[in-house]
């Protein structure tokens, strides 16, 4: 896998994906034009993560129909700030959902399958926990 990342001016810069893909980063703490490199790092957490859950849900056949991951995250008081603890809470949205195949998945996730949390767990406490919403609309057919 490779990246780069370009200054473009003050403390903006532009990531390019060895994919072709580009998103902007933001060292500013105040009047910033896009996330911080830390947060980043906490999206891409919640990001993999929920590929990782909607995936596995799907292969067991859940009818999800929304999923959304609140992040928080706590860092160091001294530099460098490194986070000390980050929570992903999932809220999964779905038709006849159980609750047990959402705890399976986040529990997957979380252990097995999102390399993003588990690399940072080696030196953050990353928790996770989860809450199931009912939908009354069915999502459409693959």
């Amino acid at each position: 896998m490779e990246a780069s990342v370009k200054w473009q001016d003050n403390n903006t810069f532009i990531g390019r994906s060895g994919s072709g893909h580009a998103v902007v980063f933001d060292g500013n703490s105040s009047d910033s034009c896009a996330p911080s490199p830390m947060e980043m790092v906490l999206m891409a957490a919640g990001a993999c993560s929920s590929v990782d859950v909607v995936s596995i849900l799907q292969k067991a056949r859940q009818q999800v129909v929304d999923c959304e991951v609140k992040l928080s995250a706590e860092r160091a008081e001294t530099i460098p700030k490194v986070f000390t603890k980050i929570h992903l809470h999932f809220e999964v949205t779905g038709f006849n959902l159980s609750e047990k195949q959402v705890e399976r998945a986040v529990q997957l996730s979380a252990d097995k399958y999102c390399s993003v949390s588990i690399m940072l767990s080696g030196s953050v406490a990353v928790t996770h926990s989860f809450s199931v919403k009912a939908s009354d609309l069915k999502p459409t057919a693959e």
